[in-house]
């Protein structure tokens, strides 16, 4: 008879859930780009990248050009990942987003999308591509948009600064 706690093989009982190390996970891709500079359909909205999920953050979270610092900067760097996670319910969205993508039977590419592609979108995919390869997660970043320029659109009579 095997110890108390431990199976018939003298193995601790298995618990659950499993860390991403234990499953084997297919590589994942995670894709950032900009609404604004997509082919449109023609219905004339923006054709998003193909992905198992869409995310569009443009109403989920708000501009971070409040924080003038970082306009000239991109989703790569640090400050700009700092803003965009401290933006009110991007630590929700960015553990909901690790939660899905570590789901066993889970997607292959997930894609985040802000109005430029250069800010929130860049910045929230490059900080889940790090949390994910923190648990030995294969993981590939696509940025489709960070290398433009930012885009200035028009909200009525006056423009504002999109990112």
């Amino acid at each position: 008879m095997a110890a108390p706690g431990l199976s018939r093989s003298g193995a601790a009982p298995r618990t659950y859930p499993l860390t991403l190390q234990e499953i084997s996970l297919h590589p994942i891709r995670l894709i950032s780009f900009g609404y604004l500079h997509l082919p449109t359909g023609p219905d004339g909205s923006p054709v998003p990248p193909a992905a198992d999920r869409i995310e569009d953050v443009r109403d989920r979270l708000r501009d971070p050009a409040a924080a003038r610092d970082i306009l000239d900067l991109d989703g790569h760097h640090p400050r700009v990942q700092d803003v965009v996670l401290n933006t009110p319910g991007a630590r929700e969205l960015f553990a909901n987003l690790a939660d899905y993508a570590t789901l066993p039977a889970g997607p292959r590419r997930i894609a985040i999308g802000c109005p430029g592609g250069r800010h929130r979108a860049s910045g929230l995919t490059e900080l889940l591509a790090r949390a994910l390869r923190g648990h030995g997660r294969e993981v590939e970043v696509e940025h489709l948009h960070v290398h433009l320029p930012r885009v200035l659109k028009t909200s009525g009579p006056s423009t504002g600064t999109s990112a």
